[in-house]
C-alpha cells in the first residue's frame, strides 16, 4: 500500500515533500500501529533542530546576493577575457564561470537557473545550437554539488554524524577532474555544435575584469580556506563569505540596492523553506522505515549479494542511478544514507567519506536525468529548448560524471588526499 501511494502520488506529480509525507501515513494505517504518530512530531521538529543546517540558508542567501549585486555578471566577464584567445572560448567561460560560481554558491539548481539566464543566450551569439548551450550550461551545473560549498554535503554530514568540512574537502579532486573531463568534451563537441557565425563582441577591458574577479574570488578563500585551516567552521564560512559579498556588492560595486534587500530575503526565506520541509519530511519517512528494520533487511541482502567492498560500492553506485531518477537527491539520501552507511561501515569497512562522496555525486546526476530532472527543466525552461533536445547534447556530460564517480570508487586515496 506505501509503494502503492508513493507512486500514484509521484505520478500525479504532488511535490516530493507531500508525496514522503502521505506515504508515512500510508505504511501507518497500513501497519496498524497508530502508535508511531506520537513520535511523528518530535521526529519532523527534531530534524531541523541542527546548527549545521544553519548554513543551508545562509549559502542560498549568498547565492541571492551574488545575483542582485552583480557579481555573477563580473565573474562572467573576467572568464571571457581569460579565455578570449583560445577556440570555442565561449563555451570554456561558460564551464569556468560554473566552476567560479560552485566554489561559492553550492546549490546546482540555482546555479543551473543563473546561468541558463545568462550564458545560454550568449553562446547562441556565438553560433553555437541552442540545445548544446543549454546542455552545456546543465552539465557544468554538476559541479555546483561536488566543489565545496556544497548543500547536499552539508546534509550528508549532519545525517552521517561526519565533518562537514571533510566533506568539503574530498570534493575538491572529483569536482576538478569533472572540469577537466568536460573541457575535453567541448574541444571534442563543440566544432560540431556550431551552427553559424559568431557575432561581433566588444573587447573587455583585461585588467579591470581581473581586478573586479580577484574581489569575487576572495569569497570562496574564505570559505574553503577557513574551514581548510580550521578557523572556522562551513555555517560560519558561510556566514563570513553572506557578509563579504554583501559589502562587495552593495559596498564596493554599488549594484545592490537597499531597496533590493527585502525580496532577496523574501526569495532566501521561501528557498529556504522549500529545502527545510523536504528534509523534515523525508526524515520523517526514513525514521518510519528504521522503526521496522528495513534497514537490517537491506543489509542481510546487501551481505549474501556480495562479500567485496569494491562490488558493494558499485551495486550502491547503479541502485542510486536508478534512484535519482525518480526521487529528489535530497530526499532520496535522507531516506536511504539511514539504511546503506551502517551496512557499509559495519560489513565493509568503508569510509564514511568516501561513501559520502559517491552517494552524493551519484544523487546529484538525478537532477539531469527524466522523469525528475529538475536541472534539465529549469534549464529547458530559462533557454525555451525542449527537453528532447538538450537529452540529444547532454548524455556526453552525464557519461562523463558517471566515469568521474566509478574513478572515485576504484580509488578512495581522492576524497582524502586534502584532508
Amino acid at each position: 500500500m506505501t509503494l502503492a501511494v508513493f507512486i500514484l502520488l509521484m505520478l500525479l506529480g504532488m511535490p516530493i515533500a507531500f508525496v514522503l509525507l502521505a506515504s508515512t501515513f500510508a505504511f501507518v494505517i497500513n501497519s496498524g500501529n497508530y502508535r508511531i504518530l506520537e513520535g511523528l512530531p518530535q521526529v519532523l521538529f527534531g530534524s531541523l533542530e541542527v546548527f549545521d543546517l544553519l548554513a543551508i540558508p545562509l549559502f542560498i542567501l549568498l547565492g541571492e546576493i551574488m545575483n542582485e549585486g552583480g557579481i555573477t555578471r563580473r565573474i562572467i566577464q573576467a572568464a571571457r577575457a581569460w579565455f578570449a584567445w583560445i577556440p570555442h572560448s565561449i563555451a570554456y567561460v561558460s564551464l569556468t564561470s560554473n566552476l567560479m560560481l560552485a566554489s561559492i554558491m553550492g546549490s546546482a539548481t540555482a546555479q543551473i537557473a543563473i546561468m541558463s539566464r545568462v550564458m545560454t543566450p550568449e553562446l547562441a551569439r556565438d553560433g553555437y545550437d541552442k540545445g548544446f548551450a543549454a546542455a552545456l550550461t546543465a552539465g557544468a551545473g554538476l559541479l555546483g554539488p561536488i566543489i565545496p560549498p556544497s548543500m547536499i554535503f552539508i546534509i550528508y554530514g549532519v545525517i552521517a554524524q561526519v565533518s562537514i568540512g571533510a566533506m568539503f574537502m574530498g570534493g575538491i579532486l572529483p569536482g576538478l577532474t569533472l572540469f577537466v573531463l568536460i573541457s575535453g568534451l567541448i574541444a571534442l563537441v563543440a566544432r560540431r555544435a556550431r551552427k553559424a557565425p559568431a557575432e561581433a563582441r566588444e573587447p573587455i577591458d583585461r585588467w579591470l575584469a581581473t581586478r573586479n574577479a580577484l574581489l569575487t574570488l576572495s569569497i570562496p578563500l574564505v570559505i574553503v580556506g577557513g574551514i581548510a585551516f580550521g578557523i572556522v567552521t562551513p555555517t560560519e564560512s558561510a556566514a563570513a563569505a553572506t557578509l563579504m559579498a554583501l559589502i562587495i556588492g552593495g559596498v564596493v560595486f554599488r549594484d545592490l540596492k537597499a531597496e533590493n534587500l527585502p525580496g532577496v530575503l523574501a526569495r532566501t526565506a521561501r528557498n529556504t523553506a522549500i529545502v527545510l520541509f523536504l528534509i523534515a519530511a523525508a526524515k520523517a519517512f526514513g525514521w518510519v522505515l528504521v522503526y521496522n528494520q528495513i534497514p537490517q533487511q537491506v543489509a542481510g541482502l546487501m551481505q549474501g549479494a556480495t562479500e567485496s567492498p569494491l562490488v558493494f560500492m558499485l551495486l550502491v553506485f547503479l541502485m542510486l542511478l536508478v534512484v535519482g531518477m525518480v526521487l529528489d537527491g535530497i530526499a532520496a539520501l535522507i531516506i536511504l544514507v539511514p539504511i546503506l552507511l551502517p551496512v557499509a561501515q559495519g560489513s565493509y569497512g568503508i569510509d564514511p567519506i568516501h561513501f559520502g562522496i559517491v552517494t552524493c555525486m551519484t544523487l546529484t546526476l538525478g537532477l539531469l536525468t527524466p522523469p525528475v530532472g529538475a536541472g534539465l527543466y529549469v534549464a529547458s525552461a530559462i533557454s525555451n529548448v525542449s527537453l528532447q533536445r538538450i537529452t540529444l547534447w547532454i548524455t556526453p556530460f552525464i557519461l562523463a560524471a558517471c566515469l568521474v564517480i566509478v574513478a572515485t570508487i576504484l580509488n578512495p586515496w581522492v576524497v582524502t588526499v586534502f584532508r
